[in-house]
């Protein structure tokens, strides 16, 4: 084996803050001065000086609305070089807001900015359904953020008509807040719509923004974190 074969797969000079190096992988660019929140557990390799910040304070200031309770599932990156991020060969997504606000399923969410506003939000519209409330994180501003997905997503953008968009809330990934929100409860062909085991429940959106979704049903509690 020569180093020619594996050419390759070097990396190329970074073109962007944040950007794919394959499809399962984000490479970022650190500066001082310019930190990341990122998955804790995510770091596959770096170049240069980084370190990091295991439950920072601000993300402690947040834990106490995280779902499960586990503590938090963030670390803050800071220094100078390349950051490789990835989460068990998942597909990546980065995103450049231009003073946009998303909300994330925060099973999929796996680095962002440290200067956005950012903060666990209820999703209004499913509690009367499913019995239960759906949380996700809301993040907004300027800056970039890197999204999983369990397979090649799709973005649906739901500006392009009237008609309304309807996700089953396991396989969204994330989506603009500035969409209308609402839950729909399907009662006939319950067995076939979702993988719910009754009634299936799905969010409707409309309005002017993009939805994502994955072709894989995420059942694991929404805001887990990684062991």
């Amino acid at each position: 084996m020569t180093q020619q074969q594996l050419s390759g797969y070097a990396p190329t000079a970074p073109a962007a803050r944040m950007e794919n190096h394959g499809s399962a992988m984000v490479k970022i660019a650190m500066q001082s001065g310019q930190d990341v929140f990122c998955r804790t557990g995510s770091m596959v390799a770096y170049e240069g000086f980084v370190q990091y910040q295991p439950n920072p304070p601000a993300v402690r200031q947040m834990a106490s609305q995280w779902l499960t309770g586990e503590g938090a599932p963030l670390m803050q990156a800071s220094g100078d070089g390349l950051l490789y991020l990835a989460d068990y060969g998942a597909d990546v997504v980065c995103l450049n807001l231009n003073d946009d606000a998303i909300s994330v399923n925060g099973t999929n969410l796996l680095a962002f900015d440290a200067h956005l506003q950012w903060g666990v939000q209820r999703v209004k519209g499913m509690a009367k359904f499913a019995g239960q409330g759906l949380f996700n994180v809301g993040i907004a501003g300027t800056g970039w953020v890197a999204l999983t997905s369990r397979g090649t997503p799709i973005v649906v953008d739901c500006g392009r008509g009237e008609d309304e968009t309807y996700v089953d809330p396991d396989a969204l990934v994330a989506w603009s807040t500035n969409l209308n929100v609402k839950g729909k409860r399907s009662f006939k062909a319950s067995s076939m719509i979702g993988r719910g085991s009754g009634e299936a429940y799905q969010l409707g959106f409309s309005g002017q923004g993009f939805v994502v979704v994955q072709p894989s049903e995420d059942s694991a509690d929404r805001l887990r974190a990684r062991g």
